[in-house]
């Protein structure tokens, strides 16, 4: 596997554990609808929460939540209505974002809660 693979895959593992200590119960990881994936599906209250993870091993370049692109968006909330669909789940939807750069062997994560309003404009 490609290392950026697998600084992805210790990023999402670092974000799992982040949420799991902050009282989110992990739905999902890694849900995929054809050829569009949501890297986690939890629930804290009455709320779904679909996370998007990026992790990069340096901030040199802007701050790894920089590349959730409006595309990027419009993908996400797709495939959160076809899961909530799929599960006939009828709650409200939060969008977060969690930032992850890996410096040295730390993993510094940042949290950002409703990173985005739905529009599929």
């Amino acid at each position: 596997m490609a290392d950026h693979n697998d600084l992805g895959r210790a990023g999402e593992d670092h974000a799992v554990e982040f949420l799991k200590n902050a009282g989110y119960k992990i739905l999902e990881r890694n849900w995929r609808f054809e050829k569009k994936e949501i890297d986690i599906i939890a629930r804290k209250e009455n709320l779904i929460i679909i996370v998007e993870v990026k992790t990069r091993s340096t901030d040199y370049f802007g701050q790894p939540e920089e590349s959730v692109t409006r595309a990027k968006q419009k993908y996400l909330i797709e495939a959160a209505d076809v899961y909530l669909q799929e599960l006939g789940f009828e709650a409200e939807v939060r969008f977060d974002i969690i930032s992850i750069v890996k410096k040295k062997d730390k993993f510094e994560i940042s949290h950002i809660e409703d990173a985005f309003i739905p529009n599929l404009e």
